[in-house]
């Protein structure tokens, strides 16, 4: 059983998902609502047993601080699991807890071995290299080869807000670049594209710490507030368990970046591809493939690309030397020799054709909202 993930605890890989997976969920239960918790607990374990790929769940309380409890949950892979922390259901039964629970953090395991008695077992997950997340598979975003963190957050507005919610994302100041000693903001772009944003930042250490201190920002916490009425969907930042919620829901972690060493001035422009259903695992792939081939080409316009995946929602953020309409095939990701599969992984695919493929472009570019550094100290 999981509560919620906080937004530093989601990230995904494109490879086969492994096996069982173990969820740990660390909670503060608030003085005096101990019989609460246990109560809605009771409730609740009975309900999470009947979810598809579960296997089971312990409830642990600490011998040191009373106030502290753990729950520990088995899954057969991380994919009902998955399906079911991200659920409408899921919100709606897990809030009994809302009012019992100060805080929650939610870490998330693959079994590789396990030892029952003298019998001990190996799982076929293979152990991650540094810098690998497991499909699905939630853990801290990891710097990339040049040392910055990529994430992006999506979510939509209403229907006719999409002009005002443009106007405040473009209004804010950006906060000062030194977090702390070791972390450093570097940028942050905003797109939309219809009622979707897209906000994706980078980042020079440490992420989850980046992500506070700029939710701390007046300003920022400000553009914050006027835009929550222009949400689809509700959310309260103030609140704790509101704000993981809505974090979790939004995370677009990046799954794939290429860098060419190229110089001159650079375009920055943002795709959302109408992805087929069940495939958006499979187009990421497809597209850091075409962008790892266009990133060798040594007269290529591409500097950088990084693809942002969550389910079926696929975000691909390049750095070009020319204008895109210029060379659509390689602004799209469609250059390269596996064009054919990434236009078969489409809702709608396009000709390859001059044509066709302006269309396509045109039909997947997101409006750039603001694109700026963060403020020096």
């Amino acid at each position: 059983m999981t509560l919620l993930s906080a937004p530093e605890e989601t990230a995904t890989a494109g490879r086969p998902t492994p096996g069982r997976l173990r969820v740990v969920l660390m909670l503060d239960v608030h003085d005096g609502a101990q019989n609460r918790f246990l109560d809605a607990y009771e409730l609740l374990r009975y309900q999470v047993s009947a979810v598809p790929g579960h296997v089971s769940d312990q409830l642990c309380q600490s011998i040191d601080d009373p106030s502290r409890w753990l729950i520990t949950s088995e899954w057969e892979s991380a994919e009902p699991f998955l399906a079911w922390v991200d659920s409408p259901a899921h919100r709606e039964m897990v809030k009994p807890l809302h009012g019992c629970v100060r805080d929650t953090r939610s870490l998330r395991y693959t079994v590789l071995r396990e030892t029952h008695g003298s019998t001990a077992t190996d799982s076929p997950a293979a152990p991650l290299r540094p810098g690998e997340h497991h499909p699905g598979v939630p853990g801290v975003p990891r710097p990339g080869p040049d040392g910055v963190v990529r994430h992006a957050l999506s979510f939509t507005v209403k229907p006719g807000a999409e002009a005002r919610a443009a106007e405040l994302l473009a209004g804010y100041r950006s906060p000062q670049a030194r977090v702390d000693d070791t972390t450093r903001l570097l940028r942050t772009s905003l797109f939309m594209h219809g009622n979707r944003v897209v906000r994706c930042v980078e980042v020079a250490g440490d992420l989850p710490t980046a992500l506070r201190h700029v939710a701390r920002q007046p300003g920022v916490r400000a553009v914050e507030e006027a835009l929550n009425p222009h949400l689809e969907e509700d959310r309260d930042l103030d609140d704790p368990l509101s704000a993981r919620d809505f974090f979790r829901r939004a995370a677009l972690p990046a799954v794939h970046h290429h860098a060419a060493l190229r110089s001159g001035p650079v375009q920055r422009h943002a795709y959302l591809y109408p992805v087929r259903p069940g495939a958006g695992a499979a187009l990421a792939e497809l597209l850091a493939e075409e962008d790892e081939h266009a990133a060798a080409d040594p007269g290529g316009p591409l500097v950088r690309a990084t693809v942002y995946r969550h389910d079926d929602l696929v975000v691909r953020l390049v750095d070009l030397l020319a204008d895109p309409a210029a060379d659509p095939a390689t602004a799209l990701g469609l250059a390269g020799p596996r064009a054919a599969a990434v236009l078969g992984k489409l809702a709608a695919p396009a000709e390859r054709t001059p044509d066709g493929l302006r269309r396509l472009l045109a039909a997947c570019s997101m409006a750039l909202v603001t694109d700026r550094s963060s403020a020096e100290d």
